[in-house]
């Protein structure tokens, strides 16, 4: 990773504070071995998973708060992380994953930094049916919605995912697409919400999205 430009800074939770190593902007690219290329990450979205996006700063604040204890946790298409090392700091069960081939290194660089155990990871496609992740008390993920074939994907893997008695927290920037994830939720059994963030002045702008629940 020399040739990428990376930034360091640090986001609180009341008295904790997350260290992280993420790309300088979203300008960056750098894939000499093509991996990314084969597995379909042109080079115009490949920085996508690299930077602090406003949804996961959301995400981590809510789940900040969040009952966890003895509850196994997903976090899908994590990115950054910052939830899943927030919650790692915490010293909750927590299972990150992403389809992104750098993900992972930044993953263990970042949990380095905030002198914490490691966390599990996995690299999966939403389309896999072959992965070892198992089963969740939780499952987490934020800005997951980018194209309407992403709806049942995203769905099926949740569902495959998911125990019998299962919560879901999702935050949506207001990409259009929450109903029909909504839609297909409930028809897994889970009872569904849709609810504004209070409280976003961490963040530069106004948050026009929703956090979405899911439970049953």
């Amino acid at each position: 990773m020399t040739d990428l430009r990376l930034k360091y800074q640090t986001v609180e939770f009341g008295t904790t504070d997350i260290h992280l190593c993420t790309l300088r902007d979203r300008q960056e690219f750098y894939d000499p071995k093509g991996i990314a290329e084969k597995l379909g990450i042109s080079s115009a979205t490949w920085p996508i998973f690299g930077v602090i996006w406003p949804s996961s700063m959301v995400l981590a604040h809510y789940m900040s708060q969040y009952n966890t204890k003895s509850k196994r946790i997903l976090e899908i298409g994590c990115g950054m992380a910052l939830s899943s090392l927030l919650l790692n700091k915490q010293q909750a069960d927590i299972t990150a994953t992403d389809y992104h081939p750098e993900v992972e290194n930044f993953l263990a660089r970042n949990t380095q930094l905030n002198q914490d155990p490691p966390i599990s990871y996995e690299r999966v496609d939403w389309a896999d049916e072959d992965d070892s992740l198992g089963m969740f008390d939780i499952i987490i993920g934020s800005d997951l919605l980018y194209e309407d074939e992403h709806i049942g994907l995203l769905a099926n893997f949740i569902e495959s995912h998911a125990k019998p008695d299962c919560e879901i927290v999702l935050v949506d920037p207001g990409r259009g697409r929450k109903s029909k994830l909504s839609k297909k939720l409930v028809a897994f059994g889970f009872s569904a919400s849709h609810v504004k963030p209070e409280h976003t002045d961490y963040l530069e702008q106004d948050f026009k999205g929703h956090i979405l629940k899911f439970s049953r």
